[in-house]
């Protein structure tokens, strides 16, 4: 009954924030989401201790002040993306080409241009779905894409039915049917992004991440060797303007040699290694509250 309970709050507070964020003016909108940034950050909870945690790694040198300032901007930046994810549905189509630069396009369109389908894998960084938006409303490119079965049912249908009205394809991670789709998507030359910084299986690809071991998912490598799309590695950071920026990086190549399992290896290290690199240069807008490095999982375990 508790858990139930729990569930129905959790689902009820985030239909409020869809309700009642979205009618705000966009100046109160963005500084309610301050407020509850700060204010959460000051409480110092779980999620707050294991955003410094994962950011000390990130950057090794960083002072206890320092980590405590990136802590802060972490969090707020992350309610920025509540807010704006809120606001998504009702937002002017208009503004996605306005309000989203992202550099290197090109090399989305040509991949898609060819036919043979592109995997767009990009780590917790900024707005990822302010991204899927600009890719939809702005380029006209639908694509598909999968979430995390989330707890009440009733919240992950609010996730769904949020993400399809802006043109997403959303498939379940569970069920064991997805990454079938996903391949006949690339097959027939369509657009497929993935968050894959965080492994969701238990079973994901050991990788070298800021100097330590970690695990991604294997799909986006499986699946460009599978269907011979383009694995295109995408960062996303806000800048000083209320603007969102993102780089489209060059493919990751399939190595010539080696086997099936060794190709990914090698693959989804060269992802973790461009993540590393955008991360690195805006630790503040990656949003990784959750355990992620092998040796923070052991110690829960």
């Amino acid at each position: 009954m508790a858990g139930s309970a729990r569930e129905k709050l959790v689902d009820g507070l985030y239909g409020l924030g869809w309700a009642g964020v979205k009618k705000l003016p966009e100046p109160a909108a963005v500084a309610l989401g301050r407020r509850i940034a700060d204010y959460t950050w000051k409480r110092r909870g779980k999620s707050v201790l294991r955003l410094e945690s994962n950011l000390a790694r990130v950057v090794p040198d960083a002072t206890p002040e320092r980590l405590r300032e990136l802590s802060r901007a972490g969090m707020r930046s992350y309610m920025r993306y509540w807010m704006e994810s809120f606001r998504l549905p009702t937002m002017d189509r208009r503004r996605f080409g306005t309000d989203v630069e992202i550099a290197d396009e090109h090399i989305l369109r040509e991949a898609l241009a060819a036919g043979r389908g592109a995997i767009v894998a990009l780590p917790h960084l900024a707005n990822w779905d302010l991204a899927g938006a600009w890719a939809t409303g702005h380029l006209g490119i639908p694509f598909t894409t999968v979430a995390e079965r989330l707890k009440p049912e009733s919240l992950y249908d609010r996730f769904v039915a949020y993400r399809e009205s802006l043109g997403m394809e959303v498939l379940p991670h569970t069920g064991g049917s997805s990454f079938g789709t996903l391949a006949r998507r690339l097959r027939s030359g369509g657009l497929i992004c993935l968050v894959a910084d965080r492994d969701l299986s238990a079973s994901g690809v050991p990788v070298d991440f800021f100097g330590a071991a970690a695990r991604m998912p294997a799909g986006p490598a499986l699946l460009a060797q599978q269907t011979g799309a383009a694995l295109l590695p995408a960062t996303l950071y806000y800048g000083d303007t209320p603007k969102l920026y993102g780089r489209i990086h060059p493919a990751v190549p399939v190595p010539r040699d080696g086997t099936r399992i060794e190709k990914t290896a090698v693959m989804t290290q060269a992802m973790a290694d461009v993540f590393a690199r955008g991360i690195a240069e805006h630790p503040q807008d990656w949003h990784m509250l959750q355990r992620l490095w092998l040796d923070d999982l052991e110690e829960r375990a």
